[in-house]
């Protein structure tokens, strides 16, 4: 099924926390999505197949930087491209918002995710001890566009 990947809207916004809390065991809420959308570095994308969707990505690009908080597929299209698709995308966004690198942490035991970035050619960079609520390390994650 085709797929095609657009930029937030806040029509997006209650898909965004529905996505979040079926994604996530610490979801982002409604404010905090919302304040991430009114951001003036923020851009997020949506994937979409089959005119459903069924992931987004959030991003941030401040000078030379871009940083990406969230990630998300919902968990029945896992597992078929969709979430380098989305890496992808954003890499292109990325690049014409000016930014040269960009960041992320990732918990360090989410090895599906790890896998995802180190194909898209992010590098592990440091290790952030107790860096998640839950007292779980992140990996902090850089890649050179």
């Amino acid at each position: 099924m085709a797929i095609s990947i657009r930029l937030w809207t806040e029509n997006d916004l209650p898909f965004i926390k529905a996505a979040e809390d079926s994604c996530f065991d610490d979801p982002w809420t409604e404010t905090m999505i919302k304040d991430e959308y009114a951001r003036k570095d923020f851009f997020g994308l949506i994937l979409e197949s089959g005119g459903e969707r069924i992931g987004y990505l959030a991003a941030t690009v401040l000078f030379e930087d871009g940083e990406i908080p969230k990630i998300a597929v919902l968990p029945a299209f896992r597992g078929k491209g969709y979430g380098k698709a989305l890496m992808e995308a954003a890499f292109v966004e990325f690049k014409n918002r000016g930014a040269e690198r960009v960041f992320l942490e990732v918990r360090e035991g989410n090895i599906p995710a790890v896998r995802l970035y180190t194909g898209c050619g992010f590098e592990r960079t440091r290790l952030r001890k107790r860096y998640y609520a839950d007292g779980e390390n992140a990996l902090e994650m850089k890649k050179e566009l």
